[in-house]
């Protein structure tokens, strides 16, 4: 099978030749700019600096020659702009404080503070107020909290919080459709593409990083309040990004019909180690109406796949997520409370696709021995590949300190059982 029939064969629960795998093919699914060098070094591939697709987290890119050596059988369609909302181009050459070459974007401007850690830009507007910050030896960003001075929390406005989510570009537009047409043609993997607007409540864009003058509720704490004192704000808030969601994924169609296989349509966690954010009530009332819109959009219109990210202990949450209309779930998180995945596999797996679970990133992917990553890797094929509904995939991106010789007793295990 090409990695396009493999993937495909999977998404519809039906066993491929091969469980297919998903590195560097969602924000979700990455590797750091660090690790990234280091598997090109470890791989014998030619060596120079590696372009960070994505500044907030600090992902590589995956290039073609170290997609082949991963055997990864997806594609990732790079966004118009990044989470600090500045375009991936005009690269220029950068240090990390590992000390690893990389490529940024031009408008990747950083300023220091006495400390030795780094301020990020919305924008890349060193005039505006940071929106990131990266300690002295740190590997990403955190995202800095910026409070509107005329915000009334008394009489918050929804407008405010609507500010980001606008009708999509032309321009915008015509980049998916050459990035996808670009991939369809060059390779033979399925293509994940992640449209602007629908995540409802992501609380890594609640905060505003990628706007200079973020409006309305963006403190964290003050917006998870929201969901039990402003039901009805709330409410509105989604109804009306929903209806430009609908509307957005309807030009994405029209330009990328036939060329992209799954849309990553939300980021927002809903578990922590041991439990949930909300109840599954406060779900199936405030999210699940308009999870469903959307979903019943593209399923109704589209052949895309719909993808789910939620990490922590979410398996109360699994049969929402299929009410939702999800056809995909990530990154089964299995270090978590209630993530056994014997359980979740027989109880979710002929209605969910399972994108990641392949091997614990909490211990033993960087903590473990090779050997406990090996025997790890091939105990989670074992369970999640019966009658597919499984792409292998780490839990969530792979860190800059993960050993070498355990990423290379992960990709062995892969080969020799996958």
């Amino acid at each position: 099978m090409t990695s396009r029939e493999r993937v495909a064969r999977a998404l519809n629960h039906q066993q491929p030749d091969k469980v297919p795998i998903d590195f560097g093919g969602t924000v979700i699914s990455g590797i750091h700019a660090s690790m990234v060098y280091k598997l090109r070094k470890a791989f014998k591939l030619p060596e120079h600096p590696v372009k960070v697709i994505e500044p907030y987290q600090m992902l590589g890119e995956v290039e073609e020659d170290l997609r082949e050596k991963l055997c990864a059988d997806c594609a990732f369609v790079m966004p118009y702009t990044c989470f600090f909302g500045f375009k991936l181009d005009n690269w220029k050459p950068w240090t990390l404080f590992d000390g690893t070459p990389v490529l940024v974007p031009g408008l990747f401007n950083t300023k220091a503070e006495a400390s030795g850690g780094i301020f990020q830009y919305p924008e890349g507007d060193a005039n505006a107020l940071p929106s990131g910050f990266m300690p002295k030896g740190g590997q990403y960003f955190d995202t800095i909290i910026r409070v509107d001075p005329s915000f009334d929390d008394e009489n918050p406005s929804v407008e405010d919080n609507l500010q980001e989510f606008t009708a999509v570009k032309e321009e915008v537009l015509r980049y998916y459709q050459q990035e996808t047409e670009k991939l369809r043609k060059n390779t033979d993997c399925a293509i994940v593409f992640s449209p602007a607007g629908t995540g409802l409540g992501d609380i890594a864009h609640v905060p505003g990083p990628f706007l200079k003058h973020p409006k309305g509720i963006r403190d964290i704490e003050e917006w998870y309040i929201s969901l039990a004192i402003r039901k009805d704000f709330v409410h509105e808030i989604f109804e009306k990004q929903t209806d430009i969601a609908v509307e957005n994924l309807k030009m994405y169609h029209e330009s990328c019909a036939g060329l992209a296989d799954v849309v990553n349509i939300c980021g927002t966690d809903f578990g922590t180690q041991n439990g949930t954010f909300c109840s599954a009530d406060t779900f199936r009332e405030l999210y699940m109406p308009y999870y469903k819109k959307m979903n019943g959009w593209i399923h109704s219109n589209t052949s895309w796949k719909t993808f789910k990210h939620s990490c922590g202990a979410v398996s109360q949450f699994l049969s929402l997520f299929i009410e939702s209309g999800f056809d995909i779930v990530n990154p089964v998180q299995c270090s978590c409370k209630g993530m056994e995945p014997e359980r979740i596999k027989r109880e979710y797996g002929s209605d969910l696709v399972f994108w990641g679970g392949g091997v614990d990133t909490q211990h033993t992917l960087p903590f473990g021995s090779p050997d406990d990553v090996f025997k790890q890797v091939t105990e989670r094929i074992r369970i999640y590949h019966r009658d597919g509904g499984f792409v292998f995939s780490p839990i969530h991106n792979t860190q800059y300190d993960v050993p070498v010789e355990n990423f290379l007793a992960m990709m062995e295990a892969v080969k020799q059982f996958r």
